[in-house]
């Protein structure tokens, strides 16, 4: 008899049209009502990235590859089944969870498309997740997945594209590594997000052969509250370093696996905007989305975790 090992990749969501976005947003403000300022520009920021978000194309993508790869090296008996749960969007993380419930999982792997803990972002994933479970009278175990920021094949991924992003540019330029801006009370609070993302920052430039003085690290996609996020911010940064005469610079997200549009918008037209008025040039390396060496990390760490079901 052949067991299913049920893998739950989750991710942010996000809109899969323009008129999504006011309930999108809804979902994000957990219920509080969006001006109609924000609303309209959140929908010129997706309209200028094509009207919709990308990520659950390229998370579908992830998750086919990641199954055929878990699959080919599976033990006998074994049989693994991706599924797919969004945070703040369609697919739903319950509605997963109800399918591999129906598909009669018993255990399972669960991890979030994004490799650095925090409180305020990872472990919000899983609550969703016990919420969810906590709905079924029978409903399967899972071994969590919380951070992979340090996995070498990762950390490799980036190196590469690194890499490659500074051939052709000139030997001057400086490597900006960024992630997702979060409140900066986390820090009070000894969230270990900020910690996580400067030694991935560390690890990707030592990878890539880069000298100290040739990378640095900043933040984007603050939110719009008035409580202060972790800086500094990539758009206020770029003017910054072309001030001190940094003309030539490539940025690296380390804290985002896959397009959408706070690397499509936040970086590729409002960071590179500001780059290029300051008198500097801003080029962007691809996102991971679905690499062979990242899905080659998320397959080593589904099968070290599976581990601690048995």
């Amino acid at each position: 008899m052949t067991e299913t090992i049920g893998v739950l990749l989750m991710a942010y969501g996000g809109p899969d049209s323009l008129d999504d976005i006011p309930a999108f947003l809804l979902d994000i403000r957990g219920g509080r009502p969006t001006s109609q300022a924000l609303i309209d520009e959140i929908t010129e920021n997706y309209r200028k990235i094509g009207g919709k978000s990308p990520l659950l194309d390229i998370t579908r993508r992830q998750a086919a590859l990641l199954e055929a790869r878990l699959n080919v090296g599976a033990r006998p008996g074994v049989h693994y089944k991706t599924y797919i749960g969004m945070r703040h969007w369609t697919p739903w993380i319950k509605d997963a969870v109800a399918q591999m419930i129906a598909d009669g999982v018993r255990q399972a792997v669960a991890l979030v498309l994004a490799p650095h803990y925090s409180s305020m972002s990872i472990a919000r994933y899983f609550a969703r997740l016990d919420e969810a479970l906590a709905e079924h009278d029978a409903p399967f175990s899972y071994a969590a997945v919380t951070s992979y920021h340090d996995h070498p094949l990762y950390v490799e991924a980036l190196a590469r594209r690194v890499r490659q992003g500074l051939d052709g540019m000139p030997g001057d330029t400086l490597v900006i590594f960024s992630a997702h801006s979060l409140p900066v009370r986390i820090m009070e609070q000894g969230d270990p997000y900020d910690d996580q993302l400067k030694e991935t920052a560390r690890l990707v430039a030592a990878q890539a052969g880069l000298p100290d003085d040739r990378w640095t690290f900043s933040y984007q996609s603050a939110g719009k509250s008035p409580e202060p996020w972790l800086g500094p911010q990539i758009e206020e940064y770029v003017v910054e370093l072309a001030g001190r005469g940094h003309k030539n610079l490539l940025s690296c997200v380390v804290g985002f696996v896959a397009d959408h549009v706070e690397v499509l918008f936040d970086i590729d037209i409002e960071a590179q905007t500001a780059a290029e008025a300051a008198g500097a040039r801003l080029e962007r390396v691809p996102s991971l989305n679905d690499d062979p060496l990242f899905i080659a990390a998320l397959a080593d760490l589904v099968r070290q975790h599976e581990k601690s079901l048995a």
